[in-house]
């Protein structure tokens, strides 16, 4: 078995440990952990065991400030050894914790502890993936967007920053953009882009950022010549988006949108946008191979 010996990544904004004890408790009332019918029926009171969280799949750890909480939650009495860090890249065969302690309170917590390492795990691998990617075509940072799972959040945003990306709006209040709805919406009432950019200026704090959306290079003209804070091209073409961005002038942040994967994010990258957002660092992320090895004792 091999043991975590690494450099532990800190320039990331972890969640507070109140909102971890808030999802996590949630989570375990959810799976009814505290009424595990099967290990009450099956496991003495007194028995004790050791369980190791074991790696078998290469990928960047995040989570285990959660795995520590899920333990804590079920029993004062479950004793949690952190091996690694968040932000860690690991390899199979790699033992990034360990946990002792009474047997039916392990196992009451396990799938809750695993469940949430290996969906966080999964997303800061996957945007590591992306991060390093773009690297190669530009200087875009590669953000998320709020393609989230309701109740996980704040987590799986933090696993975004532990990969090595950015966050978007978190909320709907927390700035301002214009999408094809609201173009439409506007539409139906004469307004094209330039007024819809104004209107909104105009009827919200000078502390928010405008930002619209746009799906082809007319109407990112349209937007930049309304003055828009942030433009997401949405959809278009490496060519589309090269010619926008050069044009433009100084100050306007753009953002690619749509069709990003791991295979094309180099080349939109090197266009010149600023941002580029992928939903499926949230929403499509593969979980990552960890399993919590336990033995009786």
């Amino acid at each position: 078995m091999t043991y975590a010996t690494f450099n532990i990544q800190t320039d990331f904004r972890p969640p507070s440990r109140d909102l971890v004890r808030d999802i996590v408790a949630r989570a375990l009332e959810e799976d009814r952990a505290h009424h595990d019918v099967t290990s009450r029926a099956l496991i003495p009171p007194g028995q004790h065991g050791h369980g190791q969280f074991l790696i078998k799949a290469a990928g960047v750890v995040c989570g285990l400030d959660a795995v520590e909480v899920a333990f804590e939650l079920m029993s004062e009495d479950l004793d949690v050894e952190v091996l690694a860090g968040d932000g860690s890249h690991v390899e199979p065969g790699v033992v990034i914790a360990e946990v002792n302690g009474p047997l039916r309170a392990m196992l009451g917590a396990e799938r809750v502890a695993l469940n949430i390492l290996q969906r966080l795990s999964g997303t800061a691998t996957m945007t590591r993936r992306f991060t390093k990617a773009a690297a190669e075509g530009g200087r875009a940072r590669i953000i998320d967007t709020r393609k989230t799972t309701p109740g996980l959040r704040d987590l799986e945003r933090y696993a975004v920053r532990v990969g090595g990306g950015y966050n978007h709006r978190n909320t709907l209040e927390d700035g301002i953009l214009i999408k094809d709805n609201h173009i439409a919406a506007g539409a139906l009432r004469g307004l094209g882009i330039p007024e819809l950019i104004e209107e909104a200026r105009s009827r919200s704090p000078h502390t928010l950022r405008v930002e619209i959306e746009v799906t082809d290079a007319a109407g990112a003209l349209l937007a930049i010549a309304a003055n828009a804070d942030v433009i997401m091209l949405d959809n278009m073409t490496i060519e589309e988006m090269r010619g926008v961005v050069e044009s433009a002038p100084e100050g306007i942040l753009f953002e690619a949108s749509g069709g990003v994967n791991l295979q094309t994010v180099k080349d939109i990258a090197a266009t010149g946008v600023d941002l580029i957002s992928v939903g499926a660092l949230t929403h499509s992320a593969p979980s990552l191979d960890i399993s919590l090895d336990i033995e009786a004792r």
